[in-house]
């Protein structure tokens, strides 16, 4: 659970702007550049304390017979948050990236080149494709078929995947960045057959579903991509390692 306090910023600006006004008003001058800033700076800090309070959640998952650890946040700061706690928390417990042999960029524009997606999943329809030159031009596909030439030109012209949509074992639908982040979880239908639909009960069972799922498909989405690569042992065995 987190807690956060915003405010408008039309709300600062109308605030900050009163308060240049009524400067230049009263002393005939307009604040330079840094002072502006100071002022909203000001304005922001003096309208926190009547914010409305916004709450949340981030969901972790701690495998800790594989070593994982799996973060549901919605950005990538809510996760570092999630870990800076977790850290504080468990005394000993230490977090590290994984990095995998193959990485996910190369892999992904393999697996469109060939047509060949990894053993046991499949190909959606989605992907965005980013050029590596100074134009950083992007190509984005949605609700499209991407077994077609097209996306393989873009490839042999040097766009490489960023984001590519997978299916896994008709169960288990995400999308997979280049960062090795793993958006968008939907667990398809009849993975929940048959679970209870009392609210803690229900809970309880889908949290042991979604792991369970989870707990496959990660090892698969890994060996797809040549394996973890171990960086020394003694970090990889008294750490657990990050995985969103």
């Amino acid at each position: 659970m987190f807690e956060s306090k915003a405010v408008p910023s039309s709300v600062i600006k109308r605030k900050t702007e009163e308060r240049l006004a009524l400067i230049e008003s009263t002393t005939g001058r307009k604040p330079g550049k840094k002072e502006r800033k100071e002022i909203s700076e000001d304005v922001k800090l003096s309208l926190l304390p009547m914010a409305f309070t916004k709450r949340g959640e981030v969901l972790v998952w701690i495998d800790r017979g594989a070593g994982l650890l799996v973060i549901d946040a919605s950005s990538q700061g809510r996760a570092d948050e999630a870990i800076t706690a977790l850290v504080r928390a468990i005394d000993g417990l230490g977090v590290l990236q994984i990095n995998t042999n193959l990485s996910p960029a190369t892999a992904m524009a393999n697996w469109l080149t060939t047509r060949e997606p990894p053993a046991g999943s499949s190909i959606d329809r989605e992907c965005e494709l980013k050029a590596c030159d100074e134009s950083k031009s992007v190509v984005k596909y949605a609700r499209h078929a991407l077994d077609v030439d097209e996306v393989r030109q873009h490839i042999a012209e040097g766009k490489l995947p960023t984001k590519l949509a997978l299916t896994w074992e008709g169960r288990v639908s995400f999308v997979l960045t280049e960062s090795l982040q793993v958006k968008e979880v939907v667990f398809l239908d009849g993975v929940f057959d048959g679970t209870s639909q009392e609210k803690e009960d229900g809970f309880d069972a889908d949290a042991a579903i979604s792991t369970g799922e989870l707990r496959r498909v990660l090892p698969d989405l890994l060996a797809a991509l040549g394996g973890e690569m171990v960086l020394g042992q003694a970090a990889t065995t008294e750490s657990e390692r990050d995985l969103f």
